[in-house]
């Protein structure tokens, strides 16, 4: 390696990019096409930075296996950054095993942190957290150890464990600036907004409030545990009555559970069910007429006796489902909500509510999403949502950069809101 390159290299370890290319801009040998392109990602042109790597990686020889499985692992950090989300993951597994064979062990760890962050990315936890637990961030340097507490931060914000990420937060905070890294600095007091700012609403008595993600995290400390079936959640809830005196009972419409006892029973596969759950929760202790739970539930224009017939078929199903937690009586006008044990009923909504509220707590980091990413993590056709990405952008929610497949999109942060509870995440223990 040359004085430039390394010094190149040097230049864009510390985070200045704009050193690294005034070395090697005019170079076009493998080792400085690999550093420009990382110099550009750094930038935020990443497409010019993608086409750049692989230059590099194509220019590498057949015997530098190292230098190519650096540059696949670059690329992925690029495909990271843009948001493309489908670059194939098999790709970075051969380059981190490569990494290994050579002993190179910092970048195979940069490797896998880049995988725990795209499983995060895509809503799988547990995934991420086996991908953590393989690594001890107290052998690397200051930047990968910022990177190890910044996923850990993630995974915890997806769990609702506030005071978990602004511990990791903190452990993140002290290693970029040890670090050195201006950008690295920024991303992790980006990723501290959302422990400062309103993640929830709550809803009792028919007053509204907006609540910090450490308040939403007492609300469901004592139900730490889901379960599926009736019958359990009917028994535990029995046990755990008799231990105490109960929480509140949570209508919780961020996960689509009712929370009580030290067990939540989930109505995400039952969306009528806790759509009348919730109007029910919302309204107590008072009853809700028929005709509003009716067009709630079924969005009926026009009601006739089918509509109240069935009505009755979902409030049976509903008291079965909140097995003892709850019963649902009925009233003179209506029917009303009757949590066991005189408990408070408490609606937990999401900061923001509608048609695309998931879509846009994505788009909401600031960073610029190809249509196929989205779905992706939303689980999701691709059509489906280019078609939400079309009507937000017509509403001039979103807007969109670049032609064809090159195309994304992107919004600026929601003023005021951290946007976790709106992200697909499984229940505690799911």
């Amino acid at each position: 390696m040359d004085s430039l390159i390394d010094a190149a290299a040097r230049a864009l370890a510390a985070g200045d990019p704009l050193g690294a290319l005034d070395r090697v801009a005019l170079r076009d040998d493998a080792p400085a096409l690999a550093l420009r392109g990382i110099a550009m990602a750094q930038l935020g042109e990443f497409a010019r930075a993608k086409a750049l790597v692989r230059g590099a990686a194509r220019a590498f020889g057949a015997k530098e296996s190292v230098a190519r499985a650096r540059c696949v692992v670059a690329e992925a950090e690029i495909a990271l950054a843009s948001r493309d989300l489908a670059w194939p993951a098999k790709a970075l597994d051969a380059a981190t095993a490569t990494l290994d064979a050579h002993s190179d062990r910092l970048n195979a760890a940069h490797a896998r942190y880049l995988a725990a962050r795209r499983s995060l990315l895509i809503g799988r936890l547990d995934e991420a957290e086996r991908k953590l637990a393989a690594l001890d961030p107290l052998l690397f340097p200051p930047a990968l150890r910022a990177a190890h507490e910044l996923v850990v931060a993630g995974v915890a914000l997806r769990r609702l464990k506030g005071r978990h990420a602004r511990a990791a937060l903190v452990r993140a905070g002290s290693a970029a600036r040890q670090a050195g890294i201006p950008a690295l600095v920024a991303e992790v007091d980006s990723a501290s907004l959302a422990l400062r700012q309103p993640a929830a609403r709550v809803i009792a008595r028919g007053e509204e409030r907006l609540v910090l993600l450490d308040e939403v995290e007492d609300l469901l400390a004592a139900n730490q545990t889901a379960d599926q079936t009736t019958e359990r959640a009917a028994n535990q809830a029995s046990n755990h009555a008799s231990h105490g005196t109960p929480g509140p009972f949570v209508v919780d419409a961020c996960r689509y559970a009712i929370c009580a006892c030290g067990t939540a029973v989930s109505l995400a596969s039952r969306p009528v069910l806790f759509t009348l759950a919730r109007a029910l929760g919302e309204a107590w202790p008072d009853d809700v007429p028929r005709e509003v739970l009716v067009a709630r539930a079924f969005r009926a224009k026009h009601q006739d006796e089918s509509h109240r017939a069935r009505l009755r078929v979902e409030i049976g199903r509903l008291r079965a489902a909140l097995g003892t937690l709850a019963n649902v009586s009925a009233t003179k006008r209506g029917f009303a909500l009757e949590p066991r044990h005189g408990r408070e009923v408490i609606v937990l909504a999401p900061p923001v509510e509608g048609e695309h509220a998931a879509l846009l707590a994505f788009l909401s980091d600031g960073e610029s999403w190809s249509s196929s990413a989205l779905a992706l993590v939303l689980g999701a056709s691709q059509r489906t949502v280019q078609r939400a990405l079309d009507s937000l952008a017509a509403a001039g929610t979103v807007q969109p950069v670049g032609q064809g497949r090159a195309r994304r999109w992107m919004m600026p942060p929601i003023a005021g809101f951290a946007t976790v509870l709106l992200l697909p995440s499984p229940l505690p223990n799911d």
